[in-house]
């Protein structure tokens, strides 16, 4: 199937690791030219190489989207070098594990900045272009916690859920424009944020971690964590010229975990 990606400027957040650097090179590998950000300059080094030999060209810009105003920056920098932005992927690490009431104020703070507020900055900044052409792609990573509570993951659950509203409001603000708005809900899947949680929620339940990723995997119908491969392809669909009415909807890839009708 072609996606119709060739040609389309992609910007991806947080893409030198993980799900982020899963859809970078899923999107260069459909023809797009992508921009990513992250904090690591090794880690941005070693995935634009990658990047390059799989499609056209690549940048990576050395950011950490939690402070205020270098997403607009990254947008900035990325419209410089590339001339627009086709493709808005939002996305950051997760905040930090813990039960409502060991959370300070301070942790609440930090987890707005990473989860919403760099969401925010990255969108404002991208969407005019994307008006001014009448095409524009925007996928939010967020979270299953947005749509089933996780335990122990209460800043997650949270502020993920304030994405989607964020979301789904801009939706319909922009569905004229030719722009459309989604979520990606990733399940468990085989990245280093998964392992590290499993291996804190390991030493918390006094188990190893391979135990307690077997006990997710009994939660989900197909028994088994995904792979981020699985997750990019998903996100290269919702970017592509095929999803064109596609908007406003939250996507979960995780297995069958979430066990609501909706």
């Amino acid at each position: 199937m072609d996606l119709g990606l060739a040609g389309k400027v992609a910007l991806v957040a947080a893409g030198s690791k993980g799900l982020g650097r899963a859809v970078a090179e899923e999107l260069a590998a459909e023809g797009a030219t992508v921009a990513i950000c992250a904090r690591g300059q090794a880690a941005i080094d070693e995935t634009v190489t990658a990047m390059s030999e799989r499609g056209p060209r690549a940048l990576g810009i050395t950011s950490d989207v939690s402070v205020p105003g270098e997403p607009e920056r990254v947008v900035a920098e990325t419209l410089r070098v590339f001339g627009r932005i086709d493709i808005l992927v939002t996305n950051s690490g997760g905040p930090k594990a813990g039960r409502v009431e060991s959370l300070a104020a301070e942790d609440w703070d930090a987890a707005t900045r990473i989860l919403l507020s760099s969401v925010v900055g990255f969108v404002r900044a991208a969407l005019p272009g994307m008006r001014e052409r009448r095409w524009g792609r925007i996928l939010n990573i967020t979270s299953i916690a947005a749509k089933q509570p996780i335990d122990g993951l209460v800043l997650s659950n949270s502020l993920r859920m304030a994405v989607i509203a964020y979301a789904r409001t801009l939706a319909n603000e922009v569905a004229t424009d030719g722009i459309t708005v989604n979520n990606l809900l990733p399940g468990y899947t085989r990245t280093e944020r998964v392992v590290d949680l499993a291996e804190q929620m390991a030493v918390t339940g006094g188990i190893t971690p391979a135990e307690f990723i077997g006990r997710w995997e009994a939660e989900i119908p197909m028994h088994r964590i995904g792979e981020p491969r699985e997750f990019a392809a998903a996100a290269a669909f919702l970017a592509s010229e095929r999803a064109s009415y596609i908007t406003g909807q939250s996507l979960a890839i995780d297995g069958g975990w979430i066990r609501a009708l909706m």
